[in-house]
C-alpha cells in the first residue's frame, strides 16, 4: 500500500514559514510583499483559483490586488495594465491567470511582465534560466512537486523519471527540474507509442495531461513514486486526478491524492515566489 504524500500538510508548513518571514521582513524593512492577480473573462475554474490566491495572500500578510477584467478587454488595454504594475513599487509579483481569451496573445502578455515580478515563472527570461540551471522563478506547480519529493526524502539521482504531458506550465519544467536532480527523464505525449510500456519503466511517474484516470494500475511499476497533477471534474461533480488512484495505490510506494496533493503546493509556492521577489528587490 502506498504512502500518501500529504500536500495539504506540507503546503501548510510552507505557508506558515512564508508568513513568519514576511512579518520579519515587514518589521525590519517596512515592506509588505505585494501580489497582483489579473483575470480576464469569467472562466469558473479561473475564478476559483484567483479566490484561493487572494485568501492565501491574506493569510500570509501580503498586499493583494485583483484585477477582474471583462472577456472583451483588448490586448492593448491588458498590456497597459501590466506596464503600470511593472512600475508599481508596491507590487512585487504579477500573475496573469491563464487561459486568456482567444483574441489576446498569451505569449505577448507573458513577455510583457517584468521577469523580476514574474512569480509564475513563465517569462522567456525565466524559462531560459530554468533550461540553463539558474532560474529566477520556477513555475509554481513544478516547484511544488520538487518540494514534495525533497521533503519526503525521495532520492532522484540515477532514477528513471517519466513525465506524461508536455505543457509549458508543468510537463516541460518538471522534466528539467528532475534532470537537474540527476534523474534520467522521458517526456511522453499524445503521439508517444506504447505509452503503458514507457510509464511502466518509471521509478518516478508524473501525470499531467488533464484526462481523468488515464494512468491505470497496469501502467505503473511496483514501488514507483506517482505524482498526480491532474484536476478533472467528473459529471458527478467530484474531482479526479489523471491517475486511477485505487488501482495505482496498491502498487506505488508513494502517491499524491486529488484533491490534497499537488494543488495546495502550487498556491504555497506562489506565496514563496512572491516573498522571494520582494526580498530580491531590496537585496
Amino acid at each position: 500500500m502506498s504512502i500518501i504524500l500529504d500536500g495539504a500538510k506540507i503546503a501548510g508548513e510552507i505557508r506558515q514559514s512564508v508568513r513568519d518571514e514576511a512579518a520579519d521582513f515587514k518589521n525590519k524593512k517596512g515592506i509588505v510583499p505585494g501580489l497582483a492577480v489579473v483575470l480576464v473573462g469569467e472562466d469558473p475554474a479561473s475564478q476559483v483559483y484567483v479566490g484561493r490566491k487572494a485568501k492565501a495572500c491574506a493569510e500570509a500578510g501580503f498586499l493583494s490586488r485583483e484585477y477582474r477584467l471583462p472577456a472583451a478587454t483588448l490586448e492593448g488595454e491588458l498590456l497597459r495594465l501590466i506596464d503600470d504594475l511593472n512600475k508599481d513599487i508596491l507590487i512585487h509579483g504579477i500573475l496573469v491567470q491563464l487561459p486568456l481569451p482567444a483574441h489576446i496573445s498569451t505569449h505577448k502578455i507573458i513577455a510583457a511582465i517584468d521577469p523580476m515580478k514574474d512569480v509564475d515563472g513563465f517569462h522567456p527570461y525565466n524559462v531560459g534560466g530554468l533550461v540553463s540551471g539558474s532560474p529566477v522563478f520556477i513555475p509554481c506547480t513544478p516547484r511544488g512537486i520538487m518540494e514534495l519529493i525533497s521533503r519526503t526524502g525521495i532520492e532522484l539521482a540515477g532514477k528513471e523519471a517519466v513525465v506524461v504531458g508536455r505543457s509549458n506550465i508543468v510537463g516541460k519544467p518538471i522534466a528539467l527540474l528532475l534532470l537537474e536532480r540527476h534523474a534520467t527523464v522521458t517526456i511522453c505525449h499524445s503521439r508517444t507509442k506504447n505509452l503503458p510500456q514507457v510509464t511502466a519503466r518509471a521509478d518516478v511517474l508524473v501525470a499531467a495531461v488533464g484526462r481523468p484516470h488515464m494512468i491505470t494500475g497496469g501502467m505503473v511499476k511496483k514501488g514507483a513514486v506517482v505524482i498526480d497533477v491532474g484536476v478533472n471534474r467528473l459529471e458527478s461533480g467530484k474531482l479526479a486526478g489523471d491517475v486511477a488512484f485505487e488501482e495505482v495505490c496498491a502498487k506505488a510506494s508513494y502517491i499524491t491524492p486529488v484533491p490534497g496533493g499537488v494543488g495546495p503546493m502550487t498556491i504555497a509556492m506562489l506565496m514563496r515566489n512572491t516573498l522571494d521577489a520582494a526580498l530580491q528587490m531590496v537585496s
